[in-house]
């Protein structure tokens, strides 16, 4: 699995990927560092808004939810995934 820390994805051009934030939409709400808000346990339904021709890099508070995220996502023949390592936390 590819892992980026948020200093490396500051150097990448945002056009250049899909933000995917699965936390919960409260916590989006509360804090996020942008992207798309698509919760976990509705990942499936929302694959049509997820494109398969850019890197998608997937966070969550802690890291652990966007790794079962990126599972799903490669399991439906998404390439070129990448986990926000340790995730944001509400203090990043």
């Amino acid at each position: 699995m590819n892992s980026i820390s948020i200093q490396e994805l500051n150097h990448w051009k945002t056009e250049d990927y899909f933000l995917l934030d699965v936390r919960e939409r409260f916590e989006h709400e509360h804090f996020n560092i942008g992207g798309v808000n698509i919760p976990l346990g509705e990942l499936h339904q929302h694959l049509d808004s997820i494109p398969q021709n850019k890197a998608i890099v997937v966070y969550c508070a802690k890291g652990i939810r966007s790794v079962i995220a990126i599972q799903k996502l490669e399991s439906k023949g998404y390439i070129s995934l990448y986990n926000l390592i340790g995730g944001i936390g509400y203090n990043s």
